[in-house]
C-alpha cells in the first residue's frame, strides 16, 4: 500500500464532529475508492498536508494504520510533494487512535551518531549490532516529535548503550536510501565524543557491542556505506586535531 496513489472521497470533512465517536475531526477523513485492489480492509483515509474541508483528494499513502485486527487498516495519504514522519502522523492522527497505534510510514527520519572515545592513549570507535539486521552498525533511531536531530542522535545513543555523548557539531554526513523497494529512509550520522567509561546496551534491542581501533573497525563494519562515514569522520578528526 506504501506510496501508491488513491483518490479519497471526503465523507468528514476537518473540524466536523461526530457524536457517536465523541472527537472533532482534526483532519479530512473519507473512504478510499477502489479500495478492493488492497489485500487488507481499508476502513478509511486521514489526509495530511490539507487544512481546509475539500469534497475529494488525491494523493500518496504516507502511511498504514493498523487497527485491532491486521486485515482492518486506516490509509494516511498526503500530496505527493510533502514528506511526514511517523511521529507526525502519529501526533496528527492522536485524536482518533492515541498515542499506541501501530504504524507502517512511507518515510522514515533516523538519527545517530559515530562514537570514539580514549582508551590507553588510543583513539577507540564504538560499534553495536542490532538484533533486527544483526550487522555491526552505528547507534541510531527515529526521530520523535519536537526532536532536532542532534537531540535524536544523543537520546538514541543513550537509550541504546547507556552512554552520554558530546556532538561535534562541525560534521555530519546524510544519506537517503530506500529499504525494500518501498520505504524512504532519510539518516543523519553526526560525530560524537564520549568520557564513559561503561557502556550498558539496551537488551531488547542490541545483540553486542565492541570498542574497536580504526582499522578494525572499518574491517568489521559490513556495508559500504557505514565505512565511508567512518573514513569520513576519521579524517574529520585527524585534519582538524582532534585526535
Amino acid at each position: 500500500m506504501l506510496g501508491k496513489y488513491v483518490r479519497i472521497r471526503v465523507t468528514r470533512p476537518i473540524n466536523s464532529k461526530s457524536d457517536r465517536l465523541g472527537y472533532r475531526y482534526l483532519l479530512n477523513f473519507g473512504v478510499v475508492e477502489g479500495g478492493r485492489q488492497f489485500d487488507q480492509s481499508v476502513l478509511g483515509a486521514y489526509i495530511m498536508g490539507i487544512d481546509r474541508p475539500v469534497r475529494s483528494f488525491d494523493g500518496r499513502v504516507i502511511a498504514v494504520v493498523k487497527s485491532g485486527d491486521e486485515k482492518n487498516v486506516y490509509l494516511v495519504v498526503a500530496p505527493k510533494s510533502t514528506r511526514f514522519i511517523e511521529a507526525q502522523v502519529r501526533e496528527a492522527i492522536a485524536f482518533a487512535h492515541g498515542d499506541d497505534a501501530y504504524i507502517d510510514c512511507l518515510y522514515e527520519r533516523s538519527c545517530g551518531a559515530v562514537v570514539y572515545r580514549i582508551i590507553n592513549g588510543q583513539v577507540r570507535y564504538l560499534l553495536i549490532k542490532n538484533k533486527r539486521s544483526a550487522h555491526w552498525g552505528f547507534p541510531k533511531g527515529h526521530m520523535e516529535r519536537d526532536e532536532t536531530p542532534e537531540q535524536t542522535a544523543a537520546r538514541e545513543v543513550f537509550e541504546e548503550t547507556g552512554i552520554r555523548i558530546e556532538i561535534i557539531p562541525e560534521f555530519s554526513l546524510k544519506s537517503e536510501y530506500t529499504i525494500q523497494g518501498k520505504v524512504e529512509k532519510s539518516v543523519i550520522i553526526f560525530m560524537a565524543r564520549t568520557d564513559d567509561v561503561q557502556t550498558v546496551i539496551q537488551r531488547e534491542e542490541i545483540d553486542d557491542y565492541v570498542w574497536l581501533n580504526y582499522d578494525r573497525a572499518i574491517d568489521t563494519l559490513k556495508f559500504e556505506n557505514d565505512r565511508m562515514i567512518l573514513r569520513k569522520g576519521n579524517q574529520f578528526l585527524e585534519k582538524n586535531n582532534i585526535i
